[in-house]
């Protein structure tokens, strides 16, 4: 199926099942990895030219990412933290869409309620994320209750980083998945920074998957930069959440290749050789060494499949760009079911302020 002129593995078209990836997809799996990689290094770019707000890049995240999303299903629903660009990428979300978001244009499916890079798409069963860290856990824990409750046969996977294992809702969220075995994939990207803090100073813990043995279930650590490996525990995760046997807890050992947001400055508190020591074990080097000796790529594909993909993105954030500004009368809409007479009070008092030339039409 094509997505925005990219075939996207979506509702219609879901990874087989099987214990190891699939091989005839493991180009398009490549792809996804490029695409992600591509947009990441534009969006960095926009925000340095001012032309988006925020953002927060998943550079050396892409096998974690797109391996995880490939395990799931069209009916499992998706708790991301705010850098699962390439999670969303493989449900299925255009381009197009996602800068939309970005941009905080007329086409923005939030309206311009959440901060750029906090998307969300129902269709794709993809929930907005949330700044404040880990919330998204206790969220992803209560939505498979209510699965587990209304017997349904799906599973939901909540992504977070190494930081948020030291939050409230990582102990609520693992202990109440325990008690009541709800259908949860706990996936933790251990990327080794908590902004500016390192893994060492986090926790004494050898691993954090360790920490599921306090909740009674199972803690898995997996090499992050391998999507065949990363595929086979989520889909293993996945498969003994709808069983009834209860959650799972992924740590998926990777490295932050960039900034933790835009307004960061990782400079600061890592060197350049810690990262150049990470980008030998860089995920798309690693998939695309394998693709080419296995004869399923070679470099002349591979230089037209990065340009294809530059291309499309540079078409998909042109067209968000042109795209009219959002009306501001929808920071009223969809507050209330139906407006209350104070919020329709507010509305008129805003269009006297237009009217006068003190708002901004």
């Amino acid at each position: 199926m094509t997505n925005g002129g990219t075939v996207a593995h979506s509702d219609a078209d879901p990874a087989p099942e099987g214990d190891g990836f699939p091989r005839d997809r493991r180009l398009e799996a490549y792809r996804w990895m490029v695409t992600a990689r591509v947009v990441d290094e534009r969006a960095l770019s926009l925000q340095r030219q001012g032309r988006i707000g925020f953002y927060a890049p998943l550079s050396g995240q892409e096998a974690a990412q797109v391996g995880a999303a490939y395990a799931l299903r069209p009916e499992d629903w998706v708790f991301p933290a705010y850098r699962e660009l390439a999670v969303a990428l493989v449900r299925g979300v255009p381009l197009r869409s996602l800068f939309d978001q970005l941009v905080g244009n007329s086409a923005d499916l939030s309206k311009g309620t959440q901060m750029p890079n906090h998307f969300a798409y129902r269709a794709q069963h993809f929930v907005s994320a949330s700044s404040p860290i880990g919330t998204q856990i206790t969220q992803a824990v209560g939505a498979a209750m209510a699965m587990q409750r209304r017997h349904d046969r799906a599973a939901t996977i909540t992504f977070f980083g190494d930081g948020a294992t030291s939050s409230n809702d990582f102990h609520a969220g693992l202990n109440f998945a325990g008690v009541f075995r709800a259908p949860t994939v706990f996936f933790c990207q251990n990327n080794q920074w908590a902004i500016s803090l390192p893994r060492e100073r986090q926790t004494v813990s050898a691993t954090l998957a360790e920490k599921a043995a306090a909740y009674g279930f199972p803690g898995v650590v997996v090499d992050g930069n391998d999507l065949e490996a990363v595929y086979r525990v989520v889909r293993a995760a996945r498969l003994r959440a709808i069983a009834g046997e209860g959650p799972t807890l992924i740590e998926a050992q990777v490295y932050r290749f960039g900034p933790h947001s835009t307004s960061d400055d990782p400079r600061r508190y890592r060197t350049d050789s810690q990262v150049a020591e990470a980008r030998q074990r860089d995920p798309i080097l690693l998939l695309k060494e394998r693709l080419l000796s296995e004869g399923l790529l070679d470099a002349a594909s591979e230089q037209e499949l990065w340009e294809s993909v530059r291309a499309e993105a540079a078409r998909a954030f042109e067209a968000a760009e042109r795209a009219p500004p959002l009306d501001p009368h929808t920071l009223f809409d969809n507050v209330f079911a139906t407006p209350t007479p104070r919020l329709a009070e507010e509305r008129g008092e805003y269009d006297r302020l237009v009217r006068e030339g003190l708002g901004k039409p």
